[in-house]
């Protein structure tokens, strides 16, 4: 009994190493024998190009000219004559004040220019009278003035009395006095021409007040453009206090788009601000509120006089044409516009690189065919590329595909890619 025991413990014993003999050969037939469990990846050098550097801004919109229609003289509307959101012509009427008080004044002011051209006529009549007067006078004064010549030398041989003679210089006397009188006459008609003409001048310019005043009770666009939705009403009583605006008119081909440029952006971008790369052509792109593209390009037009000491930026203006008037004031819209060349820029295909809560990275296959975790930073987007701005080298191979396969550290099989096009803006 003993013996069988031993027997049965001994078999016992042999079999567990046999089974686990079992088990380690096992474990040892499923490690790696080939590469066929390697992970294929694709690998590429950086693209070095010279690229454009853009920089962007918020914009809004602003019209060429946004005219405030405003009613020069104090009446009630009779009539709105454009449809709001129109486009206008300048010259169209807008809106019409009730103009019968202003016709009145210019028939008031027409009466008093004719009042005052009949006195000027008459004052006139009085210069022509007066003038033929001093005529008669002096014509009179030159007979006594040869009476006395001629008497004088026949009073001393007693062909002349001399109750002769001194009638004769009496009479001169009295003509000389004539004239000075008529002389007198004369000056006073025509101080009266002077005064009847002031009078004209005065009623005239009269006349023409209550002409222009006429006038402005019809209220035209000064300028072509979309006439906006109107302030008053039909028989409100336009031209006192916030009631002077009637509308708004914007000319708004071109249109005009400003965006503040920062005082320490400033002074980086001044070569392309101030030289004359800025002013060789288009140079600014607009990008609207859904993502589209405008398809005109815009020229800066001017740039502030001073930097906002609230704000610390500086007002830039561009200019865009903006037929079909697609374009409106208040509008916002990103401004973006090259602003600088990167010379010898790495890119990478933006699906290349791995971004984890703000933190980029790539994978790099070293010489033995091992990946390195790189963590890179990066610029602009240009196309499908973005530019890496620190953390590459060109010589470097960078896992192009492949990337959900591969670990830092790991091992891999490493393949030539073919990039996509790069094509810059």
């Amino acid at each position: 009994m003993r013996t069988f025991m031993c027997l049965f413990a001994t078999n016992r014993c042999s079999l567990v190493v046999i089974f686990g003999l079992s088990i380690w050969s096992a474990g040892c037939a499923r490690k790696p024998t080939s590469l066929s469990d390697v992970p294929v990846v694709y690998i590429a050098s950086p693209v070095q190009r010279d690229v454009s550097i853009y920089s962007d801004w918020i914009g809004t919109m602003v019209g060429f000219v946004d005219a405030q229609i405003h009613s020069q003289v104090s009446g009630y509307l009779l009539s709105q004559n454009y449809k709001e959101g129109s486009l206008v012509k300048k010259g169209d009427l807008l809106f019409q004040v009730d103009p019968r008080p202003f016709q009145a004044l210019v028939d008031q002011a027409r009466a008093k220019v004719e009042a005052a051209k009949t006195q000027l006529t008459e004052a006139n009549a009085e210069v022509e009278q007066a003038k033929a007067e001093i005529d008669r006078a002096q014509a009179t004064l030159g007979k006594t003035e040869l009476d006395v010549k001629r008497y004088s030398p026949l009073v001393s041989d007693g062909t002349v009395s001399q109750q002769e003679l001194d009638d004769a210089v009496q009479s001169n006397l009295a003509n000389k006095a004539s004239v000075a009188a008529a002389q007198g006459r004369y000056a006073r008609a025509k101080a009266q021409v002077a005064a009847a003409g002031a009078d004209v001048d005065v009623a005239r310019s009269a006349l023409q007040s209550a002409e222009l005043n006429l006038g402005f009770t019809r209220v035209t666009a000064p300028v072509g453009g979309i006439a906006g939705i109107r302030v008053a009403n039909i028989g409100d009583l336009a031209g006192t206090g916030a009631q002077s605006i009637l509308t708004s008119v914007s000319q708004i081909d071109p249109i005009f788009v400003e965006f503040p440029v920062s005082e320490e952006e400033y002074l980086g971008l001044r070569s392309f601000l101030l030289g004359g790369d800025a002013k060789k052509g288009p140079s600014l792109e607009l990008i609207l509120a859904d993502g589209t593209t405008y398809p005109y390009r815009g020229e800066l037009d001017i740039i502030g006089r001073e930097v906002n000491p609230t704000t610390g930026t500086l007002r830039i203006r561009g200019l865009f044409a903006n037929p079909g008037n697609v374009l409106r004031p208040g509008q916002y819209a990103k401004v973006r516009a090259a602003t600088g060349t990167r010379k010898g820029a790495l890119l990478l295909p933006q699906g290349a690189i791995e971004e984890l809560q703000g933190v980029h990275q790539v994978f790099v296959v070293g010489p033995s065919d091992k990946c390195e975790s790189r963590t890179v930073v990066v610029g602009e987007r240009i196309g499908s590329y973005w530019v890496v701005e620190k953390g590459l080298r060109p010589s470097d191979q960078v896992v192009i595909e492949g990337l959900q396969k591969i670990r830092a550290g790991d091992t891999v099989d490493p393949e030539r890619a073919k990039l996509p096009p790069f094509q810059p803006e």
